[in-house]
């Protein structure tokens, strides 16, 4: 049968052949993205010069290269993008205000590394502090954040990991807000795009300040440490990081044909290494693959009959949309395929699982998601209740 896609760009129409397999099956709770194998017209991934690395899809959660993704590293001011994520959720929740005046500390004064060289006694605007943290990687400004969140940079410190394992980093531990080297403070590739992607997908007004090439306070004028920003105009992200433990590390994000990918080098040796290896990373990922949206969330994918209802039938389709990242080239050859739940009684309630759909490519699984009841449906009354359940009855025993 043909089925309307809804995509977030102009794509050639395909049939998608919709098989309704009637079975009990296990549910998926959430998106789970599978690994496909990859034709042989795509060549192998290039050689990366880091000790981690990893490509994924921000839309679709795809990885399309990893190496020791899962491999404990020191973040170095990587961590500052869990500093400007609780900053954005704290704006955004009207705990914080842009605006607020911000004492600075003899703590956040007095601290080494990389400065937005804000001074103590003197008040900041949190809006400047953001920018000192994002543009200008500023360790004074990070603590001055934390500081003025929390109470107390170990205070924030707290709130970072209960961040971090609200976001499934379950290989990440902070010990400060700045990326200083400290004991026991680590994060992996993995977790850290899950963290970039998080910040891009729930904060795109706050993502924005990313792609800030300069900013000025006190009269000094500091430009953004990114240099792809400079380099690739499709890149909008994200941050860099160094530590002579850490090594060079560079987080970058680029959008390309309504493609977004996010590339995570940890461990380069130079500055030119580490932007070198995620330029090589985003030509390979936008040169060999293509994000497409499969379905809208609340979009109807099928109708499921329905006994004992005052509605014959409900509709059934996601909680959130399905993107999907394949090669390029092998969007006709997609199928999408239905489980659904025993013939379904009301009550009821919209949310409710009601079977799963999948997405093959060449009988490889790309994605499967809960299929869910996106109307509610109540009982109806006892003659109706009555009739359907001997019809139902009737189908049973003659299956």
């Amino acid at each position: 049968m043909m089925l309307a896609l809804t995509t977030a760009s102009p794509i050639p129409r395909f049939i998608l052949r919709l098989r309704h397999a009637v079975a009990v099956v296990a549910l998926l709770a959430t998106a789970t993205s599978v690994s496909v194998a990859a034709p042989s017209l795509i060549p192998a991934p290039p050689q990366i010069a880091a000790t981690a690395y990893l490509l994924i899809d921000a839309d679709s959660g795809r990885v399309i290269v990893e190496h020791n993704a899962d491999e404990r590293m020191p973040p170095a001011s990587l961590t500052k993008i869990m500093t400007s994520y609780i900053a954005a959720a704290e704006v955004a929740a009207g705990s914080v205000r842009l605006d607020d005046q911000v004492p600075i500390s003899i703590k956040a004064w007095q601290m080494g590394g990389s400065k937005m060289f804000v001074r103590e006694g003197t008040k900041v605007s949190f809006g400047d502090l953001l920018h000192g943290v994002v543009i200008q990687s500023g360790n004074d400004a990070s603590i001055a954040v934390a500081e003025h969140i929390a109470g107390s940079e170990d205070a924030f410190v707290d709130a970072m990991n209960q961040y971090a394992a609200a976001l499934g980093m379950t290989n990440t531990h902070f010990a400060n807000a700045t990326g200083w080297p400290a004991e026991n403070h680590h994060s992996t590739a993995h977790d850290l795009a899950l963290l970039t992607r998080a910040l891009i997908r729930d904060y795109p007004e706050h993502y924005a300040l990313y792609q800030q090439k300069y900013y000025e306070y006190n009269d000094i004028n500091q430009p953004n440490r990114n240099k792809l920003l400079w380099m690739d105009d499709s890149v909008d992200g994200v941050k860099t990081g160094y530590t002579e433990e850490a090594g060079y590390c560079l987080i970058s994000s680029a959008v390309r044909d309504n493609m977004r990918l996010i590339a995570v080098v940890l461990g380069a040796d130079s500055n030119r290494a580490r932007i070198r290896e995620n330029q090589k990373l985003l030509t390979y990922g936008f040169r060999y693959y293509e994000t497409h949206r499969l379905y809208a969330a609340d979009e109807p994918i099928r109708s499921v009959e329905v006994f004992g209802g005052v509605s014959n039938s409900v509709r059934a389709g996601l909680a959130s949309p399905l993107y999907v990242t394949i090669p390029r080239g092998q969007y006709d050859a997609l199928e999408a395929v239905t489980e659904m739940h025993p013939p379904l009684e009301a009550d009821i309630q919209a949310g409710d699982a009601l079977g799963k759909l999948q997405i093959t490519l060449d009988g490889a699984l790309v994605a499967s998601r809960s299929l869910v009841a996106l109307d509610s449906v109540e009982a109806a009354g006892l003659t109706k209740q009555l009739w359907d359940r001997m019809r139902l009855l009737i189908r049973r025993l003659t299956g």
